[in-house]
C-alpha cells in the first residue's frame, strides 16, 4: 500500500537532468544570438563603418546554415583556421547581400569600399580552390548573386525608335559596375568549379534564376552583356537539364523583339551564344531546332535594327545549312520574304548573306528557288544605288555561284539579260557599267548562242513595247480630239432624281 502511494508522487529532478535541459533551452533560445562588433578595418572604415553585426537568422538563415558555425564576417581568411573558413565564406556572402545606391559617390562611401574588398576576398578564396561548395554555401552564393544582379532596368529614354545601340549612340555604363563585375566573376568561377555538385547546384540555380539572368541581357551596358554571354554559355554547357528551357526562353525573347517591341539590347550576344550551340546539334536535327530556325532566326531579318546583329545572325543561319543542306531553300525563301525595298544599306547586308548561303547550297535546293531568286537579283542589278548594283554584279565572281548559274543558264540568263542591257544603256555609274560589261562577257563565254537568242528576244520585246507605246499615244490623241469636237450643253435642264424620305431613312 505504501509503495503504491509513493509511486504516484512526482520524482525529483537530478542535477544531470537539470543541466542537460538547461543546455537544451539555452541552445534553442540563444543559438547564433551572440552580438559582437566588427573589428576595425582601417581608421577610415572604423570611423564611418561602426556597425554591430548580429549572427542571427537574418545573416545566417536557418534553412541554409544548419550546423554552420558563426564567424565574424569582418575577419580575413588568413586570420582563422581552415575549419572555420567555410563558415567565414558563408558569412561574407551574406554580408555582401547589402545593395548600395552607386549613383551618389559620396553616399555610403566607406561601406561601398568595404563591400568591394569583401567581394574581392571571396573571388580570391574561390580561385584558390580552398572552398567546398556545400548546400549552404551554394544557397548563400546564389542568394548574394540574385540580390546584387537581378534588378529592373530604368525605362529606355533614347530618342531612337530602333532597339539596341547604333553607331551614333554612346553606350550607357552602369555606375555600379565596380561591384557587379566582381559578382559576375564570382558567379563564373562558381559555375566553372571542378568539384561542384551539379545536383545540388541546380536546386538553387533553377529555371527562375536562369530566366532572371536572361532578362539582364537587355542591359544597356555592353560590359555586362559580355559577362552574361560567357556565363550563360557555361550554364548551357554544364547544366544539361537547363538546355531545353534556355532554348525556349531565348526563342520567346526573339518573338517578343520581332513581333512586338523591336527593342532589345542583347540580341547580338544571344545569337553569338547560339552560334556555338547550333554547331553542337546532333544529326538528324530535331524538329524543335528546325522550328527555331524558321520561326525565330529567319524573322529576325525583319526589324530595322538588323544591322546590329546581322553578322551573328548570318553565322547561325549558315551553321544550320552546314548541318542540313535541305534547309537552304527555306532560308532563301525567308530572305526573299523579308527583302528590303527602300533601305539600301539593309539590302547590301542581305546580298552578302545571300552569297554565304548560296555557297552552302546544293544543286537540288538551288533549283527549287532559282526563279524568284534571280528575279530579285535582276532588280538589284538595275538598282540606282551604285553600291547595291556593284554588290549584285560581284556575285558572278564567286566560283560556286557561277557553277550553279552555268548549269542552269537556260533558266537564269533570260531573267537577268534585260537588266544587264538596261544597265549598259541607262546606268549613271561608270563602275557599275564596267561590271556589267564583265558579266556580259562572262555570259558570252559561258554560252554565246544563248546570249544571242536572249539578245534577239530582248530586241523583239523592245520593238513590241515601242509599238504598244505608239498605239497608246495615238489612242490618247484620238480621245483628246473627240473631246474637243463635242459641244458643251448650255442652258439645258438637268433632271436630278430626288429620293423619298423613306428611302433616305432606309439608306441611312
Amino acid at each position: 500500500m505504501l509503495k503504491q502511494i509513493l509511486s504516484k508522487l512526482p520524482k525529483k529532478v537530478t542535477k544531470s537532468d537539470s543541466s542537460d535541459s538547461a543546455r537544451g533551452e539555452s541552445g534553442n533560445t540563444t543559438s547564433f544570438g551572440n552580438v559582437f562588433q566588427c573589428t576595425s578595418v582601417g581608421s577610415t572604415i572604423s570611423s564611418k563603418l561602426n556597425v554591430v553585426k548580429r549572427v542571427s537568422s537574418v545573416v545566417f538563415p536557418s534553412s541554409m546554415n544548419a550546423g554552420v558555425e558563426a564567424v565574424d564576417p569582418c575577419l580575413s581568411f588568413k586570420d582563422i583556421s581552415n575549419t572555420q573558413k567555410q563558415s567565414l565564406f558563408i558569412s561574407k556572402l551574406n554580408l555582401c547581400c547589402k545593395v548600395y545606391d552607386m549613383s551618389d559617390l559620396d553616399k555610403n562611401c566607406a561601406e561601398q569600399d568595404f563591400k568591394r574588398k569583401t567581394l574581392v576576398e571571396l573571388v580570391d578564396f574561390v580561385s584558390s580552390g580552398s572552398v567546398k561548395f556545400t548546400e549552404p554555401a551554394i544557397a548563400a552564393l546564389c542568394k548574394m548573386c540574385a540580390t546584387n544582379l537581378f534588378r529592373v532596368f530604368p525605362p529606355k529614354y533614347r530618342t531612337s525608335t530602333i532597339g539596341g545601340e547604333t553607331d551614333d549612340e554612346e553606350p550607357m555604363f552602369d555606375p555600379a559596375w565596380s561591384h557587379l563585375q566582381i559578382v559576375y566573376d564570382l558567379l563564373l568561377q562558381f559555375i566553372n568549379y571542378n568539384s561542384l555538385d551539379l545536383k545540388v547546384a541546380k536546386i538553387h540555380m533553377d529555371h527562375a534564376f536562369v530566366l532572371r539572368l536572361l532578362d539582364l541581357f537587355d542591359s544597356e551596358d555592353p560590359r555586362e552583356r559580355d559577362c552574361l554571354k560567357t556565363i550563360l554559355h557555361r550554364i548551357y554547357g554544364k547544366f544539361m537539364v537547363h538546355r531545353p528551357f534556355i532554348r525556349k526562353s531565348v526563342s520567346n525573347i526573339i518573338y517578343r523583339f520581332v513581333f512586338e517591341t523591336e527593342r532589345h539590347n542583347g540580341i547580338a550576344e544571344l545569337l553569338e551564344i547560339f552560334g556555338s550551340v547550333i554547331s553542337g546539334f546532333a544529326l538528324p536535327l530535331k524538329e524543335e531546332h528546325v522550328l527555331f530556325l524558321c520561326k525565330a532566326l529567319i524573322p529576325l531579318h525583319k526589324p530595322k535594327s538588323v544591322g546590329i546583329y546581322h553578322q551573328q545572325l548570318t553565322y547561325c543561319v549558315v551553321q544550320f545549312i552546314d548541318k542540313d543542306q535541305r534547309l537552304a531553300s527555306s532560308v532563301l525563301k525567308g530572305l526573299l520574304k523579308y527583302w528590303p525595298l527602300t533601305n539600301s544599306q539593309k539590302e547590301l547586308m542581305f546580298i552578302s548573306e545571300l552569297e554565304e548561303v548560296l555557297e552552302m547550297t546544293s544543286m537540288a535546293e538551288f533549283q527549287k528557288i532559282m526563279v524568284p531568286l534571280f528575279r530579285r537579283i535582276s532588280c538589284c542589278l538595275n538598282s540606282s544605288h551604285y553600291q547595291v548594283a556593284e554588290r549584285a554584279h560581284l556575285l558572278w565572281n564567286n566560283e560556286h555561284i557561277l557553277n550553279l548559274i552555268t548549269q542552269n543558264r537556260h533558266v537564269i540568263l533570260p531573267l537577268v539579260f534585260s537588266a544587264l542591257v538596261n544597265n549598259t544603256k541607262n546606268h549613271w555609274n561608270q563602275a557599275v557599267l564596267n561590271l556589267t560589261q564583265n558579266v556580259r562577257k562572262t555570259l558570252s563565254q559561258m554560252d554565246e548562242e544563248l546570249v544571242l537568242a536572249c539578245q534577239r528576244k530582248f530586241e523583239e520585246e523592245d520593238s513590241g513595247a515601242g509599238a504598244a507605246a505608239e498605239r497608246r499615244r495615238v489612242t490618247w490623241e484620238r480621245l483628246e480630239a473627240a473631246a474637243k469636237s463635242v459641244q458643251p450643253v448650255v442652258g439645258a435642264d438637268v433632271i436630278v432624281p430626288v429620293r423619298s424620305s423613306a428611302t433616305c431613312s432606309v439608306a441611312c
